[in-house]
């Protein structure tokens, strides 16, 4: 992943591309519209502007009935995109040009929203310092239930001890992949990831590529394999669509194992197209 903080250097290298498919994204947006698909009542909340590229974000996620929570105005920043090269090994590498979502503000958060729903999804894509902070403290602060996706090693490493106290004091369920918690923790091996999260008595979700997932709560541990012989395409949302299955599972209140099942079965579905949405 590219930060590219450069408005004109975006524009160059996004002119310069062919685009396949403009899809209103975002890590997060894309498990909500997941969680739509499997039938749940989901609304989301993404600092944009009111330009051409904001009106088809709102509009996007409104086709996936995903109620969208928030007033866009004017800004001086543009609403931010992420270009995504897929390489033919189904790689892929994000170029983000973050425009106005990387500063969301609490004035922004529809505590009204907040305070109805029965669990929160956050992105430590957007969590910084400043106003964004402040906004995820004010979402925390009247949460019923929260859960939050670690995002990227390069957020992991930029924020790592404001990440490992939201893990350990503020979050009930954390999503992560083997790489990003491992550097959290500052692990030399998984033992100790497991023996972390024992430890803390919160849901830790990890996502190990070939070896399949992980849940951890307290001294129970779940796994559960990849499934075989899929034909991948493209790795966009993996991560994401996972989350989806496993959160879908977790408000319905089906089993741990059930969740892991859901939580693959779109994973794997995804990676077989391109783009991050089913």
């Amino acid at each position: 992943m590219k930060l590219i903080f450069n408005e004109n250097e975006f524009r160059q290298l996004f002119s310069s591309l062919k685009v396949e498919k403009t899809i209103s994204g975002g890590s997060v947006a894309n498990s909500i519209v997941g969680l739509s698909q499997l039938g749940n009542s989901v609304g989301f909340i993404g600092k944009i502007a009111d330009d051409d590229l904001g009106n088809k974000y709102e509009e996007g996620l409104k086709k996936e009935r995903v109620k969208y929570y928030y007033r866009k105005e004017k800004e001086i920043d543009p609403t931010g995109t992420c270009l995504i090269l897929v390489t033919p090994d189904s790689e892929r590498t994000m170029c983000t040009f973050l425009g106005i979502a990387g500063k969301i503000a609490p004035h922004d958060i529809n505590l009204e929203a907040i305070k109805k729903s029965e669990l929160i999804f956050l992105e430590g894509y957007l969590w910084d310092e400043g106003k964004p902070k402040k906004a995820f403290e004010k979402i925390i602060n009247n949460s019923n239930k929260v859960a939050m996706s670690l995002s990227d090693k390069f957020c992991v490493d930029r924020h790592k001890n404001q990440f490992l106290n939201l893990v350990k004091k503020k979050l009930d369920i954390t999503f992560a992949n083997e790489l990003e918690i491992m550097s959290l923790i500052n692990a030399r091996n998984f033992s100790e990831v497991v023996s972390f999260a024992k430890k803390i008595k919160k849901i830790i979700v990890i996502t190990r590529g070939s070896r399949g997932a992980v849940s951890i709560n307290g001294d129970e541990v779940k796994e559960i394999g990849v499934k075989k012989k899929l034909k991948i395409l493209d790795l966009t949302g993996a991560g994401d669509l996972f989350a989806a299955g496993y959160l879908h599972g977790f408000i319905n209140n089906l089993s741990v194992d059930k969740c892991l099942q859901k939580g693959t079965e779109l994973s794997s579905k995804i990676i077989q197209q391109i783009g991050a949405r089913l």
